[in-house]
């Protein structure tokens, strides 16, 4: 397995993409959905990152928007043949690590209250849920949490 930082603009992840959003389309309504779209995952401020399983392919992704008031995981997702491997958490630290290096004082995301594995694997990665933040408005579909990065 490798993990790494790479362009969303290839057609084994945009196609990973379309899964993820067909997935998030099953679990809510599309107004609850604050998804970034590809335009937005190529822009500067943005690290996309690729988990492959080891013949190459395309397993898994998560983004990272970088501020300065905070880095916002987006687009977390990993096949379901492929989880459990340890491939979000592969994903979670990368996307961490370059947080730190851009100075953000912390992370946040945006989840759902019907995906309790995610939910669980960022609290094990040292998230607390909080309030909305941003542009996001109160949502009962949403679940909102940050970690706090040491400097």
């Amino acid at each position: 397995m490798q993990i790494a930082f790479e362009s969303p603009d290839q057609p084994e992840v945009i196609a990973l993409i379309a899964d993820l959003d067909a997935y998030q389309l099953s679990l809510y309504p599309p107004e609850s959905v604050y998804a970034l779209d590809l335009p937005s995952l190529t822009q500067p401020h943005v690290r996309f990152a690729v988990a492959r399983d080891d013949g190459g392919a395309v397993v898994g992704c998560a983004a990272v928007v970088l501020t300065p008031e905070y880095g916002e995981i987006k687009r977390m997702y990993v096949q379901p043949a492929a989880r459990g491997l340890g491939l979000a958490r592969g994903l979670l630290d990368l996307l961490e690590g370059a947080a730190r290096e851009h100075g953000c004082p912390q992370l946040t995301l945006e989840s759902g209250p019907a995906q309790p594995e995610a939910l669980g694997l960022y609290e094990r990665h040292g998230f607390q849920r909080c309030g909305p933040y941003g542009d996001y408005p109160e949502d009962p579909l949403s679940v909102f949490m940050q970690k706090p990065l040491a400097r």
